[in-house]
């Protein structure tokens, strides 16, 4: 397919419709909207047809030889004319294929470029890590030039041939070796490989295709995302160079400390004071969740350190639907401001309860499983 087909114009089409055809087809391939694998080798096929049809001088060598890089035929089988610069054939050429020579010349580098990849952290709420949340904010960051496309020219102008290396962005020099004079091939100093000087560049981003400037931004964070997780936001990063794709954005997510919550796996934790007296004869209180209000039974007897499993209430498990539990650890209150007739209250119950001031139990050391073994066979 010719360059012609490729931007979808006729061999005699304008220098304008060419760039009218190569901005439509840009648009329609660019990874942002168009995220395929085959879609980014088009974009990579439109990017060079138009870098050469958008050179007149390539553009006339291209129609000529059909070079795809829009390189001109090299005369004295590889020898470029003119300041230092001579024909060569025979052993040479051969020699000059792994030398760097122009028997196996590349042609000259293209501007584009990957936009480079970008990292942030935001910070979000432990519920909005329970249920997932879009997130809206702003950052700076490198973005394609209104005024100029990415092109980095003035308007009305565009990038031209290097007279230098005649658009072919490298030259050749003879150096000598052991196996004699060989010609070598180096960057051109003025044009930097690309083949094209950029004379009249853009005011506004002086030349780059690129300014910085604070953008926002809309993502998804996904339900039951953890503390220090990272998401990839592909084509998201940093615009590319002179209408290159754009780098990728990493968002490392911060959870923050949760006033009444916090999590443990999938499961969410919270503690309840509950004074002695509700503890011993059992109650009903309300717990507010993040799932709204619940009516939580506290048993009669409940003891501090107890747990009480809320089921199905806990943080969503990551890329499913499912959810935790929500644990309600409960703190018994041991009143400790009672007046005179509190106080004879309580001796009062110990004493029905047969209960001494004075005693306690210790609890025995159970040990592990092997301890509790051999203490049968004593």
């Amino acid at each position: 397919m010719s360059h012609y087909d490729t931007l979808g114009v006729s061999n005699d089409a304008s220098p304008e419709e060419i760039k009218k055809a190569y901005r439509k087809k840009a648009r329609q391939l660019h990874p942002d909207v168009n995220p395929s694998e085959d879609a980014a080798e088009e974009f990579k096929r439109v990017t060079l047809a138009y870098e050469v049809l958008s050179d007149p001088e390539k553009r006339r060598n291209y129609d000529t030889t059909g070079d795809e890089q829009g390189r001109a035929g090299y005369p004295g089988g590889g020898g470029y004319p003119g300041g230092g610069f001579s024909g060569f054939g025979g052993f040479e050429d051969l020699l000059n294929m792994f030398t760097g020579g122009a028997a196996g010349a590349r042609g000259p580098a293209s501007r584009m470029r990957q936009g480079q990849d970008d990292l942030i952290t935001v910070s979000i709420s432990l519920q909005d890590a329970v249920f997932g949340v879009e997130k809206t904010i702003e950052r700076r960051s490198a973005v394609t030039c209104k005024s100029c496309n990415g092109e980095g020219t003035a308007e009305g102008t565009q990038p031209e041939t290097c007279t230098t290396c005649s658009g072919h962005g490298f030259m050749q020099r003879r150096v000598q070796s052991i196996l004699g004079t060989v010609m070598q091939q180096v960057e051109c100093p003025d044009c930097h490989g690309y083949g094209t000087v950029i004379k009249t560049p853009c005011p506004e981003c002086h030349g780059q295709g690129r300014v910085r400037e604070d953008v926002p931004l809309t993502f998804n964070v996904p339900a039951g995302v953890h503390d220090q997780a990272r998401i990839r936001l592909r084509g998201k990063g940093e615009a590319g160079l002179y209408g290159g794709p754009n780098g990728d954005l990493y968002v490392d997510l911060n959870v923050k400390r949760d006033k009444y919550f916090s999590r443990e796996g999938d499961n969410l934790v919270t503690t309840v004071n509950i004074p002695m007296v509700a503890a011993a004869l059992g109650t009903t209180i309300p717990l507010n969740t993040f799932d709204g209000d619940q009516e939580v039974a506290i048993p009669a007897g409940t003891q501090s350190g107890d747990v009480i499993t809320l089921n199905g209430l806990g943080a969503t498990v990551l890329g499913t639907e499912r959810r935790g539990d929500l644990l309600v650890r409960i703190q018994v209150v041991t009143p400790t401001d009672m007046t005179e007739e509190q106080r004879e209250l309580l001796r009062q119950f110990a004493a029905l309860r047969g209960e001494s001031l004075t005693e306690g139990s210790q609890v025995k050391h159970r040990g592990g499983l092997f301890s509790r073994l051999k203490d049968q066979f004593k």
